[in-house]
């Protein structure tokens, strides 16, 4: 299984790198991690922010592969446990498709998107910072796999 991170936004600073690479490099092959980053919408002083929150969608659903199970990272989806995450991760492997993960821009996943998402994540009622986000995600999906292979990382 693949899991591919698609989120919106390049240029990230060097910490956002190395904390998303450090964690993104320890995942075994079966599990790989593969981050793939779209490109912003137009948000100028005249810009229609849905608009470009729609450019964002439209090339998220462009990436994904048609067969992929596609979690969107959404406030309003379901909070998961680090264990629950693990049991996810699991039935996704028994699954056999490959998972995209959705992390939208400064306003969100576009509706398009969360309407495509099998399922709906929330990693906390807080606004996080989405480059911190990248980092967090490598982090817990490391952590999931810790735990389904008796790794000690988890205790």
């Amino acid at each position: 299984m693949k899991i591919k991170l698609l989120a919106v936004g390049n240029k990230m600073p060097p910490w956002v790198t190395a904390g998303y690479q450090e964690y993104a490099k320890r995942l075994p092959a079966y599990m790989q991690l593969q981050l793939q980053e779209l490109p912003l919408g137009f948000r100028g002083a005249s810009a229609d922010p849905a608009k470009a929150m729609q450019q964002e969608g439209d090339a998220m659903l462009a990436a994904i592969a048609q067969d992929d199970r596609v979690v969107a990272l959404d406030v309003k989806g379901k909070a998961w446990s680090t264990e629950e995450l693990a049991k996810q991760c699991a039935d996704w492997q028994m699954d056999g498709r490959n998972v995209s993960l959705l992390v939208g821009g400064p306003n969100g996943l576009a509706s398009s998107c969360l309407q495509r998402a099998d399922q709906k994540w929330s990693l906390s009622p807080l606004t996080l910072p989405h480059p911190l986000v990248r980092v967090l995600l490598a982090e817990q999906l490391y952590r999931a796999w810790s735990i389904l292979n008796n790794h000690p990382y988890h205790k």
